[in-house]
């Protein structure tokens, strides 16, 4: 382990597209200041190592304040980024170019252009990708729970987490299914307890309640490795301590395919593109009783502030007019600024399928890192067998196209007609809904709680305060209740860290 003075440079051979971690051939502990340290997350590498991060605890680093504004932007640091200045994360797609004084490049290289080698469609029977697609999930799911004696899977109700049940059922049968049910908007609830049943597997359901989930976010949030603010945060602390209360040891996650199936965008997605325009609208007229009451009606315009790459990026945030006012100086451009490490890759796309590919790589700095530093806080192991590279590679190379998606932009069909190999019907087919949260309930139960930490890191926000007492008659609308979330995660890990002592932040201004 580190000293106090050193970091640990890690250095791997042989990093792949992927972003893996390789080899650790070289590690050699060198002088504070020369280099940052180097965290390798993509989760088809393997489990994380946060290892170098634990004397954090007792001694924080600098907060980012870029990164800070990152997570009120969009509910996560872009990667290669922290929230610690001196750290970086080599999230998937992004390689240390060590012949050129290690600067950080990003590359995603499965794209549907890349794949000339997929069969045609006539040239391989539907029984054989299923068979082959059954055996190579089992596989992949055997492998990543291998450790884990009491595992418990994360069941939406969806396609994924159903074809995830389906070959837990062969290998895993132990395994415990649980429904997290948020919200009125839900509805797959249902079709989770059914499928976990007709398999012969555990059902277990947990109703948010925003109080309890936040109690128990605050309890882990001083061992959480880094920050990140995804929208299902609350949800996931509450699912995982819940999970150890009930002598569970490991958490399956059924994230980590879309890429690889592809991500067909639908009408609604390109309108929403077609809207964001970077705009700057004044926050009185979001306040405006007409507009403030409507979410549709404060989405658009929030949609009109974003920019199309960042619209992509789910739920409602902060504008960039809100967090320079936060600051207290010009930070968002800083923040959009980091959206440069992409260019390269936006630019080369093909196709808006190809570029909303890319964002749900980068987008694992929310989906997956809130399971990963939630999973580390609480102990557990965490499995995510669809990021199985054999079975990634075998997706993306050896499924054809119309396999993949299908006419009029059908997504996953070959994953649609394996589960219908065992399930006829499912109520899924309707809207997703699962592991949502009480946003609005998390605002009427925790306003005080959270305008505390506000008040108590006003030297790193200092317009957080106000931003809360101005919007707090408006957090009856789950637009501006999201936001009072982001606050919500944000602050408490922040204070974990700095307490009143915010001197120890870096300034950019």
């Amino acid at each position: 382990m580190a000293s106090r003075d050193d970091i640990v440079k890690c250095q791997p051979s042989g990093l792949g597209l992927l972003g893996g971690r390789g080899d650790f051939a070289h590690i050699e502990t060198i002088g504070a200041g020369a280099q940052p340290t180097y965290l390798y997350t993509s989760p088809y590498a393997g489990d994380a190592d946060f290892s170098p991060l634990e004397t954090r605890r007792a001694e924080s680093g600098p907060i980012d304040h870029v990164s800070l504004a990152d997570l009120l932007r969009n509910a996560f640091v872009y990667p290669p980024h922290t929230i610690y200045r001196d750290v970086k994360n080599l999230a998937t797609g992004f390689a240390l170019q060590q012949d050129m004084g290690n600067e950080l490049r990003f590359h995603f290289a499965y794209q549907s252009a890349s794949a000339a080698s997929r069969p045609a469609s006539n040239a391989v029977s539907d029984e054989a990708l299923l068979h082959t697609y059954h055996q190579l999930l089992t596989r992949a799911v055997q492998q990543c729970t291998a450790d884990i004696k009491a595992p418990w899977l994360l069941q939406s109700g969806g396609k994924d987490s159903t074809s995830l049940a389906i070959a837990i059922a062969d290998v895993r049968p132990d395994t415990t299914c649980v429904t997290y049910l948020g919200g009125k908007e839900e509805n797959e609830v249902e079709s989770a307890r059914f499928v976990a049943r007709r398999l012969g597997l555990r059902h277990e359901g947990l109703v948010c309640d925003p109080a309890r989930a936040y109690d128990r976010y605050l309890a882990m949030a001083p061992r959480m490795p880094l920050l990140t603010a995804d929208f299902a945060t609350l949800s996931y602390a509450d699912l995982a301590t819940e999970i150890g209360h009930r002598q569970g040891d490991g958490i399956i996650d059924a994230l980590g395919v879309d890429p690889y199936f592809g991500v067909p965008l639908h009408l609604k997605d390109h309108l929403l593109r077609v809207l964001a325009r970077s705009a700057r609208i004044p926050g009185a007229l979001l306040k405006h009783p007409l507009v403030g009451r409507s979410f549709k009606l404060c989405f658009a315009l929030g949609t009109l502030q974003m920019t199309a790459f960042e619209r992509y990026f789910p739920g409602s945030r902060f504008s960039d007019g809100e967090v320079d006012d936060m600051f207290g100086w010009n930070i968002s451009t800083h923040s959009r600024k980091r959206m440069e490490a992409f260019h390269g890759d936006i630019e080369a796309a093909q196709s808006a399928e190809a570029v909303r590919r890319m964002v749900l790589v980068v987008l694992e700095a929310a989906g997956m890192a809130k399971g990963m530093y939630t999973a580390k806080a609480a102990g557990l192991r965490l499995a995510y067998p669809y990021c199985d590279k054999q079975f990634c590679e075998w997706i993306f190379n050896g499924v054809p196209d119309d396999r993949l998606i299908g006419p009029g932009g059908l997504n996953k069909v070959l994953m649609r007609r394996y589960i219908a190999q065992h399930f006829q019907q499912l109520p899924y087919v309707q809207s997703k809904g699962s592991f949502r949260f009480d946003v609005q309930g998390l605002a009427r139960q925790r306003f005080e709680q959270v305008h505390a930490f506000a008040v108590q890191l006003r030297g790193l926000l200092p317009g957080a305060p106000k931003w809360l007492e101005d919007h707090r008659h408006c957090l009856g609308n789950k637009f501006f209740a999201s936001k009072f979330c982001l606050l919500a995660v944000t602050l408490p890990w922040l204070s974990s860290r700095l307490g009143n002592a915010t001197s120890m932040v870096e300034s950019h201004a």
